[in-house]
């Protein structure tokens, strides 16, 4: 059925570089150890070690998903001796549901697994 619209009409109002900004951290989210990092550290802040023992990776593959995450401004980090601490940044939540959200300048995502939400 033709509405008369043309697609212009319909495409949300982004401007170039707040497209940009969501595909990438879209990129961010799409690899699964990285999302287990964030599910993760919703729940504390967590070391490197411990991290590396839940997720049953190397030290070098967890740490290089880190400094993506922390690259996009969605986790922190802190030193207490030769101890590295990351917690997640404050522009990103999860709730004990498991459902994430997260603020950006011009958007805010919300991640939620279906089975917590009535749906199949």
């Amino acid at each position: 059925m033709d509405t008369g619209r043309d697609a212009a009409e319909e495409t949300p109002d982004l401007d170039s570089r707040d497209l940009e900004s969501l595909v990438s951290l879209f990129r961010i989210l799409s690899d699964r150890t990285r999302v287990q990092i964030l599910l993760i550290l919703g729940k504390g802040e967590r070391n490197v070690g411990n991290l590396c023992d839940l997720l049953q990776l190397p030290q070098p593959t967890v740490s290089h998903h880190l400094g993506l995450l922390r690259s996009k401004n969605l986790i922190m980090n802190r030193r207490n001796g030769k101890q590295v601490f990351y917690t997640l940044d404050g522009r990103v939540a999860v709730d004990p549901s498991g459902q994430m959200s997260i603020n950006t300048e011009s958007h805010h995502i919300r991640i939620a697994d279906p089975r917590h939400n009535g749906h199949r």
